[in-house]
C-alpha cells in the first residue's frame, strides 16, 4: 500500500535554508548530518503542510532566514489521498502567511483534508511527566488527523471562552450573556469530547490489531487534578453555578480546555508519568505508530510521519523494529539521525540524504 508522500519540496529562506530543493521517492528519508545542519527544519517545514504552526509551534516571524528576515516560502507537490496536489505557503514580511492549493488561496483546514502528517520531536519526551496542556495538544493533533473539522470546532470553543473570560474579569453579572456564550460553548464542547474519545477508541483498536515491539499504552481522558471529564451534556449547568468561581479566578475553570490525557503502560499496570524515560519514549513510538496504522486502515493510505532523533535513543533491536513497522505501513517517514549508522537496518528501503552546514546556510547532498 503506498502511503500518502511528499514528493518535492522547495525552500526559499526557511530557517537555515536559503534555497533549498529535495526530490523524493516515497521510500523512508534519512537526513543525516551534524547537530544544526539543519534536517529538524526540514521536518517542521513539512509539518506546515497540515494544519496549524508546525512542530515546533513558531511564529510566522521565527520561520524567516536571518539576518536577511525577507519572508519564507515553502513548496511542495504531495501524492495526496485522491489525487496530486500542489501546496504553496509562506509569508512576506511583516504579512500573514498565505496558502494555495493547486493555484488557489485556501485555508489552513483545507490541508487536513488532502494530507495528514504525524510527528514525534525530542521536546515530545517529557510529555507525560510535564503540564497537562502539552498532552492536549499531543491528543488534539491524533485526533485532528482522524477529523479535519477538530481544529474548527476548537477554534469555536476557544473564541466563545475568551468572550465568557472577558465579561467573567468585567464581572459582567448579566445571567443572559451568559446563557447566550455558554450554549457556544456546549455545542462546541460536545464535537471535540466526541471527536477526542473516537480518536482514543481507534489508537485502542490500531494497537490491539497487531504485535509490536512497542509497549501498548491505555489512554483516557480525565479532569484536572485526575477528576473525571465532565459529560459535555452537563457544562451548561456547571458553568451556570461556577461563574462566581470563575468569575473570582478571572478564568474558566472547567471544560474541554482542561481535559488531560492519561497513559498506562498496558503489560505492566504502571501509569506513564511513573515510567522510565526509555519507556516513555517507547510508549510515544507505540502511539504514533498506532495512529498511522489507524489512519491508513481508515483513509487506504499510511500518512507521512516526520521523526526527529527517534533512533539514537533506540538499541539496535528496536531501531530495526521501528523501520520494519514502518516499512510494512508503506509510510514516508522523514528521520533525522546524526550518523548513518543509525539506519543501517532499513538498508535500500531508505533513500539517505547528508545534510551540512556551510557558512551558516544549510546544504543538501544526495
Amino acid at each position: 500500500m503506498a502511503g500518502l508522500a511528499i514528493t518535492s519540496l522547495k525552500l526559499g529562506h526557511f530557517r537555515s535554508h536559503r534555497a533549498t530543493r529535495l526530490e523524493f521517492d516515497g521510500r523512508p528519508v534519512a537526513l543525516v548530518g551534524p547537530n544544526g545542519a539543519g534536517k529538524t527544519n526540514i521536518l517542521e517545514a513539512v509539518s506546515l503542510l497540515s494544519p496549524g504552526r508546525g512542530l515546533r509551534r513558531a511564529a510566522g516571524d521565527d520561520l524567516a532566514r536571518r539576518p536577511e528576515a525577507l519572508g519564507w516560502r515553502i513548496e511542495a507537490n504531495l501524492r495526496g489521498m485522491t489525487a496530486d496536489h500542489l501546496i504553496e505557503t509562506g509569508a512576506d514580511k511583516a504579512e500573514a502567511r498565505s496558502l494555495r492549493i493547486d493555484g488557489k488561496a485556501a485555508p489552513q483546514s483545507a490541508l487536513g483534508r488532502i494530507c495528514r502528517v504525524l510527528w514525534l520531536v525530542p521536546a515530545m519526551d517529557r510529555l507525560w511527566i510535564e503540564a497537562a496542556e502539552g498532552r492536549r495538544r499531543f491528543l488534539d493533533r491524533m485526533t485532528l488527523s482522524f477529523f479535519p473539522d477538530h481544529a474548527e470546532q476548537s477554534l469555536g470553543y476557544e473564541k466563545a471562552m475568551r468572550e465568557r473570560n472577558r465579561m467573567l474579569k468585567d464581572e459582567v453579572a448579566d445571567a443572559r450573556w451568559y446563557a447566550v456564550l455558554e450554549g457556544q460553548m456546549a455545542e462546541t464542547a460536545t464535537a471535540i469530547s466526541h471527536n477526542r474519545r473516537a480518536a482514543l477508541m481507534r489508537l485502542a483498536q490500531a494497537q490491539a490489531s497487531v504485535e509490536s515491539r512497542f509497549p501498548r499504552a491505555d489512554l483516557a481522558l480525565s479532569g484536572p487534578e485526575g477528576a473525571e471529564d465532565p459529560d459535555p451534556a452537563n457544562l451548561p449547568a456547571i458553568w451556570a453555578e461556577t461563574r462566581r468561581r470563575d468569575m473570582a479566578a478571572g478564568r474558566t475553570l472547567s471544560g474541554p480546555h482542561r481535559s488531560d490525557l492519561r497513559a498506562l503502560y498496558a503489560s505492566k499496570g504502571i501509569p506513564a508519568d511513573q515510567c522510565s524515560t526509555g519507556e516513555q519514549k517507547a510508549l510515544l513510538i507505540s502511539l504514533i505508530l498506532a495512529n498511522a496504522r489507524a489512519l491508513a486502515a481508515d483513509l487506504g493510505k499510511a500518512p507521512v510521519l516526520l521523526l526527529d532523533e527517534v533512533a539514537a535513543h533506540l538499541d539496535a533491536d528496536r531501531r530495526a523494529a521501528l523501520y520494519d513497522e514502518i516499512c510494512d505501513l508503506g509510510a514516508q517517514a522523514l528521520m533525522t539521525g546524526t550518523e548513518a549508522a543509525l539506519f543501517e537496518a532499513l538498508g535500500d528501503r531508505a533513500q539517505t540524504i547528508s545534510v551540512e552546514d556551510i557558512d551558516g546556510i544549510s546544504r543538501i547532498s544526495p
